[in-house]
């Protein structure tokens, strides 16, 4: 499937998810036609190799109206953002990157007649009165992090667009997102990808999350092919406006070191939890996405066990071990 009229930016594409969404984007659409954008331009790579690469403020209008109307920008994909454990420790620096880039996003959408726009949000939406166990679409939702009341603000934010405006802005909750690409950039859930690094380098991990600390996770292929599907989805057939429950699988950092172990015994973790465990404590558990389910046919494909042995194969390959 090729469409060959869409010309897609991609804000935020060094980060975790942006770097294999753009190429997944690239290999739809055509190279040329997926424009990679992030704050700083990244080392030589695949990344910046495979198609063109824009440095990018999100908070500079112009520079953004200027990107889009050279480019002749047709869809964005808003993925520049300050995650959650990094957001403590600048708080109005997180705020104002989220909300005001996001803000600028869907307006030059609607300035330049872009036709639809992809912004991510997180289970860090839900908090402390959330109930943790299958977390339906709809409940209470009352964060404390800065990362997760501003991804609230923007859910609630993207719905006023589409509603008022009739704007096609998409969104999913991603739980944990893990893969071995790239390295997180200062998420709570980071732990399920650090330690498959230290693993298979044969050293022994400590966790900053308590054993029996249970998250939503999912393996980056789901995470690629959720984006992908849902944005691929005819729009009569988006009811969720706001942001789309998403779920895969949910483990303790005890389940993942044990299945790590059917292959590497060895391996040994300790665990000393820090501030991050109050931010994982406030998050749900497990995640009920029937409407997604319902409405674009979602389903994961990957489980513990079969993410385990396809990080640690990767991993491998990719340090030479």
């Amino acid at each position: 499937m090729t469409f060959f009229q869409e010309k897609i930016l991609v804000t935020g594409a060094c980060g975790q998810l942006g770097s294999e969404l753009t190429l997944e984007l690239r290999k739809i659409y055509g190279e040329a036609n997926v424009i990679a954008s992030d704050i700083a331009m990244p080392p030589k790579g695949e990344l910046t190799e495979s198609g063109p690469f824009e440095i990018l403020d999100v908070l500079t209008r112009h520079n953004l109206a200027e990107k889009a109307y050279r480019h002749h920008i047709t869809q964005i994909y808003h993925l520049a953002a300050v995650l959650s454990a990094t957001g403590e420790s600048r708080p109005k620096f997180t705020w104002k990157v989220n909300m005001k880039g996001l803000e600028n996003i869907l307006d030059l959408a609607l300035d330049k007649g872009i036709s639809k726009v992809y912004w991510p949000s997180s289970i860090a939406v839900f908090g402390p009165n959330t109930p943790c166990h299958n977390t339906p679409q709809h409940t209470i939702m009352d964060p404390n992090t800065v990362y997760g009341i501003s991804k609230q603000t923007g859910e609630r934010f993207c719905e006023y667009y589409a509603r008022r405006y009739k704007l096609d802005v998409r969104s999913l909750r991603y739980p944990g997102l893990i893969g071995y690409k790239a390295m997180p950039g200062g998420g709570t859930t980071d732990y399920a990808v650090d330690i498959y690094h230290k693993a298979v380098e044969g050293q022994p991990f400590t966790c900053y999350l308590q054993e029996d600390a249970y998250m939503p996770m999912m393996y980056m292929p789901d995470a690629l092919k959720a984006t992908l599907d849902l944005m691929h989805a005819p729009a009569e057939n988006i009811t969720i406006r706001s942001s789309y429950n998403l779920a895969a699988m949910s483990f303790s950092p005890a389940e993942i070191t044990a299945s790590i172990q059917k292959h590497l015994p060895d391996f040994q973790v300790t665990y000393v939890p820090d501030f991050r465990q109050q931010i994982a404590d406030s998050w749900p558990q497990s995640i009920d996405d029937t409407p997604a389910r319902q409405d674009w046919q979602w389903q994961p494909q990957y489980d513990l066990d079969s993410m385990t042995a396809d990080m640690l194969e990767n991993l491998r390959r990719l340090k030479g071990l």
